[in-house]
């Protein structure tokens, strides 16, 4: 667990984005380690063909520094402490819908889905099937590519729908694993709010956040925006399911600025990513997810000021 959470953590206030900054070398961690750790276990997941055996969790590495960055934009955009704090056992958590993760399975289905323009989200794929039923995404999906997987060498088999389901209907599994854990929370002392689920699902299910609080919306913005940067810039993941090559830092500001568009973030939370970027915040959390140092190139792009 070391290498996920390095020692000489400290919690570290980042300021308001109106005021004068300091640097700051790691972005905040704000639950214990002993938390922390017993958060990640709740990715491990039994092993449905093979009894008594547990899926260990996949890259709690990446949740934890979302978790950490989400926290430092949370702050800069002036929440209170103890909201950020409750915030980040939220963004510890944001991929338990995702537990029991068969990455080769994964990445073969969805780097499939990717090649023949398959959407890979609930919303995109209602957009593109106006006919499915609201939350059966997976077994539209199912259905209508079952024998042209077949074809592909994937067997669309109980175990490969699961896979499925982590994506197009993710709503419905993160349910099924919050009702399991939400007992475990109340055991470790964890106080479990209804926003905090809704902030999860905030990336594929935008319009469950409809009528939501602004400061609800604003964090489940800022969890879209640190998640997204932090896999762009995840080497593990890129290999694993994104089928890329490299990791490149104006892909991943590109891509905040197709969710801007998409009204899915808001210009202020994407400043104040930018920003703290900027400052050098994240630049731990950036060379941690690539598995090296940042060149001098990649700093310099970092530093750049925002075009307005």
């Amino acid at each position: 667990m070391n290498d996920i959470l390095p020692s000489g953590n400290v919690s570290i206030p980042v300021p308001h984005i109106c005021m004068a900054t300091s640097r700051i070398t790691l972005p905040p961690l704000l639950v214990s380690r002993t938390l922390a750790s017993q958060l990640l276990r709740f990715y491990d997941y039994p092993d449905p063909r093979r009894p008594g055996r547990i899926i260990k969790g996949y890259d709690g590495p990446h949740a934890v520094r979302t978790a950490r960055m989400c926290a430092a934009v949370a702050a800069r955009l002036g929440h209170p402490p103890a909201r950020v704090k409750q915030y980040q056992i939220a963004c510890l958590l944001h991929d338990l819908g995702r537990a029991g993760l068969d990455r080769h399975l994964f990445g073969r289905i969805w780097s499939w889905a990717r090649a023949h323009g398959i959407p890979t989200r609930p919303r995109e794929w209602r957009a593109l099937h106006p006919d499915t039923r609201y939350g059966r995404e997976t077994e539209a999906f199912v259905a209508r590519y079952r024998a042209a997987m077949d074809d592909a060498g994937i067997t669309l088999d109980s175990w490969a729908c699961e896979q499925v389901e982590m994506r197009l209907g993710y709503a419905r599994r993160l349910a099924a694993r919050l009702r399991t854990v939400k007992p475990l929370l109340r055991e470790l002392g964890v106080a479990w709010a209804p926003w905090m689920g809704r902030v999860m699902l905030y990336y594929y299910y935008p319009e469950k956040l409809e009528g939501a609080q602004p400061w609800v919306r604003q964090l489940a913005e800022v969890l879209v925006a640190c998640e997204q940067f932090e896999a762009y810039s995840n080497q593990r993941r890129g290999r694993d399911y994104y089928v890329r090559r490299r990791e490149d830092l104006s892909e991943a500001f590109a891509y905040l600025q197709t969710l801007q568009r998409e009204q899915i973030l808001s210009r202020l939370v994407v400043r104040a990513l930018r920003e703290l970027a900027a400052e050098g915040v994240f630049d731990g959390v950036l060379a941690q997810a690539r598995g090296r140092a940042l060149t001098a190139r990649e700093r310099a792009f970092l530093r750049r000021p925002e075009k307005e």
